[in-house]
């Protein structure tokens, strides 16, 4: 398709005279905005996907992906309903909770926490829970409970110390209704990286819950696990027809709707705003050919002369033009990858450096940076990259085509 002479006269077109030194400038600063452009726009794209990616892998392994919800009176028979549900085509698991808020308190230092109670094979069946423990044992004995380790921090606790639980639901007396108290035994703590779930999580055994929260035989919801949590619609009829009316049934997607659907919108508005850089990098190769046109009237005239057609005079310019998009292209891709691949190596660094908090896990939910590298997202941004730079050097190089000889050297 390209000739060897066609080739050689583009790349020396490259390498301009010191008299064409501008326009060599405007070549590089538009290779570095292409390179820039595209290196960003992968990092960006890898660190949302990795994002999304842990939240939901920690969301869905602590909450479950479907719950069947009563109100205050709770559910009755639960194990009952549960072996009906666990009939449903799909299911994986079907464990009854006992869920509460209390107020925690231990060593002067008080704060709410959410307590969730759950047979103890259940909770060591969560690979989530399970793989995150940092001290003692998820085999908890009935007035124990496992606690978050920046709960444990925050309280300066330890296995073995006790936490005090405060729930409003107490007991009436002649002198009104008194908060119900009674202390826990810490028999583990799990460190998942997420820090409302280190900061505020209580699992107890379901037992204990149920005579802490006076739930007696009766489970507040039941959490159900399905085998393709994307596509929990589909699950949401034949659950309903098996709870029978006993409570309502929601799923992931309802529970986390806004904070999703906003990572989804921030993802797109950030390759919107990133892709501009790509724009006016190719519309800086669009500037720099039509000067380096300008400047080449003369060799344009002179190659026409000697036999030269306007589809190779065109093939010379576009390959000059298309050669800066490719090269930058190519180059931000390298660096965008390796970027991405050791981001939370760079940000370790960078803390260290700076001596400053990159990365606040109360802001930020997680305490490592993610980066989750899609092929179908760099493809997508490769593409974008090599389309526009192919674009940005047609009209450059069809004016090239057009130069009339006469007309070229007559200016000269």
């Amino acid at each position: 398709m390209f000739g060897p002479v066609e080739r050689l006269i583009a790349g020396r077109y490259l390498r301009p005279r010191r008299a064409e030194g501008f326009i060599s400038v405007i070549a590089t600063f538009s290779l570095l905005g292409i390179m820039l452009g595209v290196g960003t726009l992968i990092v960006v794209l890898a660190v949302m996907s990795g994002f999304r990616a842990e939240l939901l892998g920690r969301v869905l392994g602590l909450n479950g992906h479907l719950a069947v919800q009563a109100g205050p009176e709770g559910i009755a028979g639960f194990d009952e309903l549960a072996a009906r549900l666990r009939e449903v085509p799909g299911v994986v698991t079907v464990s009854p909770l006992v869920v509460g808020q209390v107020m925690a308190s231990a060593n002067n230092v008080a704060s709410g926490a959410l307590v969730r109670g759950i047979r103890t094979d259940a909770l060591q069946a969560r690979e989530t829970i399970a793989s995150s423990v940092v001290e003692g044992s998820l085999d908890l004995a009935p007035g124990e409970i496992a606690i978050g380790s920046r709960m444990a921090f925050r309280m300066g606790l330890g296995l073995g110390d006790r936490l005090t639980l405060i729930s409003p639901q107490g007991m009436a007396t002649a002198f009104g209704t008194v908060p119900r108290i009674k202390a826990y035994e810490i028999g583990a703590i799990f460190e998942v990286g997420m820090f409302d779930y280190d900061n505020t999580f209580i699992f107890m055994p379901l037992e204990t819950a149920q005579t802490y929260f006076q739930f007696d035989d009766r489970a507040s919801e039941l959490e159900v696990m399905v085998e393709d949590p994307d596509a929990v619609a589909r699950y949401r009829p034949d659950l309903l027809e098996r709870a029978g009316g006993v409570g309502r049934v929601v799923d992931w997607q309802q529970t986390n709707s806004q904070f999703f659907t906003a990572l989804k919108v921030e993802r797109n508005v950030m390759f919107l705003i990133l892709s501009l850089i790509i724009m006016v990098a190719a519309f800086n190769i669009i500037s720099g050919m039509i000067m380096l046109v300008r400047s080449k009237g003369r060799d344009i005239a002179i190659l026409r002369t000697m036999g030269a057609t306007q589809g190779a005079i065109m093939r010379i310019f576009f390959m000059s033009g298309a050669t800066i998009g490719v090269v930058g292209t190519l180059m931000g891709f390298l660096l965008g990858l390796a970027f991405a691949l050791n981001i939370e190596t760079i940000r370790q660094w960078l803390q260290a450096l700076t001596g400053t908090d990159l990365f606040a896990a109360e802001i930020y939910f997680l305490s490592n940076l993610p980066a989750r590298v899609e092929a179908s997202d760099v493809a997508s941004v490769v593409g974008m990259g090599l389309a526009l730079s192919l674009l940005a050097t047609l009209y450059p190089s069809w004016r090239a085509a057009r130069l009339d000889p006469v007309e070229a050297l007559r200016y000269e």
